[in-house]
């Protein structure tokens, strides 16, 4: 017999007794592998140690500054305040609030003004465009509870050098959104001579609150023990007439119908994108065994 085939014989040998030996293995044998699973040295041992809880029974203040994204015709920055207490290191609740600052046209706002031309038929629509952007709609204001959700953190490392703690979150919540808009007119009471005169309903303004849905999700880096940096987008779908042009058919499914009023409102998703500083309370983290 050759060396190729004894080598063969050897390995077939061996599995055999491994099989026999994992067939007729006794049950004390069995149990004294299950007890070493058990009672080792990694046994109930935790995933990481000394590992910082940033939320966990903490107030969380968050200072912040946002702005709107992908407006057609205004952007709003805004200035506001998040409150959140974290039950849990990965589960909280909170309140958020933002007040409108100042408001940026966009190109197309500045497009309509310049070039806009007014018609019979769209004398409702755009009946002064020198004043168009005193007729399209404003964010005043938001505010609203959400439930937040951490389910990621690590660190983040810059050139290998500098490592933050960092989270990513995701939040769900309800959002009441304070807007000022078009008031209500109809073609009627908007003569042609009414802009010339001083009577130009495009700059006549109502308010009102929309209820909507909010979400969206973040990323906060952590400097020390309770102070970090938040980046955060959140999205707002609801119905406004951000134009306040006449956007609606009438009963026969004319267009325009030849009135300013609910139903030339469009659903819509608003984006907004938030930079905020982070302070916990107590300034004193938790850290696990």
């Amino acid at each position: 017999m050759n060396q190729h085939k004894q080598n063969k014989l050897l390995v077939a040998l061996i599995a055999a007794a491994a099989l026999t030996c994992g067939v007729f293995a006794t049950p004390s044998d069995a149990s004294a592998q299950a007890e070493v699973e058990i009672t080792g040295p990694l046994a109930n041992a935790p995933a990481v140690r000394h590992m910082r809880l940033y939320r966990k029974g903490r107030i969380q203040l968050q200072p912040m500054f946002t702005f709107t994204l992908q407006d057609q015709y205004t952007r709003t920055l805004q200035a506001g305040l998040q409150i959140h207490y974290h039950f849990t290191d990965w589960l909280g609740v909170g309140l958020f609030g933002n007040y409108g600052v100042a408001g940026l046209n966009t190109n197309l706002t500045d497009e309509i003004q310049q070039k806009g031309v007014t018609t019979d038929r769209n004398r409702l629509s755009l009946p002064n465009s020198d004043v168009f952007d005193q007729q399209i709609a404003q964010m005043q204001w938001n505010a609203g509870l959400q439930l937040d959700f951490i389910p990621l953190r690590g660190k983040l490392a810059l050139f290998q050098k500098l490592f933050v703690d960092t989270d990513f979150h995701i939040f769900l919540g309800v959002a009441f959104v304070g807007l000022e808009e078009r008031a209500n007119v109809t073609a009627a009471e908007q003569s042609p001579t009414d802009c010339l005169s001083g009577g130009c309903t495009a700059t006549n303004r109502a308010t009102r609150v929309a209820i909507a849905p909010t979400f969206g999700a973040g990323l906060t880096m952590y400097f020390n023990d309770f102070l970090g940096l938040n980046l955060e987008w959140r999205g707002m779908p609801f119905s406004w007439n951000t134009s306040g042009t006449d956007e609606a058919r009438d009963g026969s499914g004319d267009f325009p119908d030849g009135r300013i009023d609910e139903n030339d409102r469009i659903f819509q998703m608003n984006h907004m994108f938030t930079v905020g500083l982070v302070v916990y309370l107590p300034t004193a983290v938790e850290i696990t065994e």
